[in-house]
């Protein structure tokens, strides 16, 4: 039971990585925009969320320089296929190569720095609960604040104003352009939330899930992300579910590799990936139950005035 226990903690730990990037391209998505440069903003995210922690000692500090980061490319990104008209598709894989680049450019002097002994969090009473405190209640606050933002973000999406008018845009921005909505604006805005959130994601990787610098190190997580959007059919609650999902058959091959089961590491290493395939074939296979939950304009340009 204790080693079930501690597989759960892992999983939720795995997990919140993918769900906060995966919630951020959700909200891309239901704006119409596809974004694919995640893994590039991610790895930038990453250094420059781990080089304010080392210089400044500061936890949240990284998690704030690793959304800023994360926003201005998104922002960069937004102005290309938003005002310019630019692919989306390409110009996402190009920030994904950017990002790629750069962050092992900016990374070369921060390979060998290490950070400050991490602090350990439980909340208390709940964490000497039996099985559930070792699982649940030992994590780190940003795992509790990706459960957080799932819940805000269903209730922005469909119980506000806001969240209503964001969603039309990616339904009809021709629609919500002719009622008097900035679209352009609005697009912008909700992709640079989406670039803050991988921010998120990626320095949490960096600072928190693994306290160092290593070119290359998000691994396909932002790819994984993307994909689980579309696993999700669009929706907050089943965009966590499926980060917890992906994240247990993450931790699952260092769990049997832990047990000596005589697997080669090679495969264990492939499950997620995997796992990632198998279940987008599997959803495919219903064409029509993408198309009544994908948002109409997904990955279509817009001309107001056309």
């Amino acid at each position: 039971m204790e080693a079930l226990a501690l597989l759960l903690a892992a999983t939720f730990n795995a997990g919140t990585v993918l769900a906060i990037a995966a919630l951020g391209l959700l909200i891309n998505e239901r704006a119409g925009i596809v974004n694919l440069g995640a893994e590039g903003m991610m790895l930038v995210a990453a250094i420059a969320g781990f080089a304010t922690a080392v210089h400044t000692g500061n936890d949240w500090l990284g998690f704030g320089a690793g959304a800023v980061a994360g926003a201005l490319l998104a922002a960069a990104f937004g102005v290309l296929v938003i005002w310019l008209n630019t692919n989306q598709y390409a110009t996402g894989l190009a920030l994904s190569l950017f990002g790629t680049g750069f962050s092992a450019f900016a990374g070369i002097k921060y390979t060998q720095e290490k950070l400050s002994e991490r602090p350990h969090f439980e909340i208390p009473g709940l964490a000497d609960i039996p099985f559930f405190g070792p699982a649940m209640f030992k994590q780190h606050p940003m795992v509790y604040f990706a459960v957080l933002l799932t819940i805000a973000i269903a209730w922005f999406l469909y119980r506000s104003r806001a969240g209503l008018v964001l969603r039309a845009i990616g339904e009809s921005p021709e629609s919500a352009h002719a009622l008097g909505y900035p679209v352009r604006r609005i697009r912008l805005a909700a992709v640079m939330v989406g670039g803050a959130l991988c921010g998120v994601a990626g320095a949490y990787i960096s600072v928190i899930y693994t306290p160092l610098w290593v070119e290359g190190m998000i691994a396909g997580k932002g790819w994984i992300a993307l994909a689980l959007t579309t696993f999700a059919t669009w929706r907050p609650a089943r965009v966590l579910l499926g980060a917890y999902l992906f994240g247990g058959v993450t931790m699952l091959q260092f769990h049997l590799q832990g047990e000596g089961v005589q697997i080669a590491s090679q495969f264990l290493t492939m499950l997620p990936y995997v796992a990632t395939i198998v279940v987008l074939v599997l959803i495919s296979r219903n064409a029509n139950f993408i198309k009544v939950n994908m948002p109409a304009s997904i990955g279509k340009p817009f001309f107001p005035g056309s």
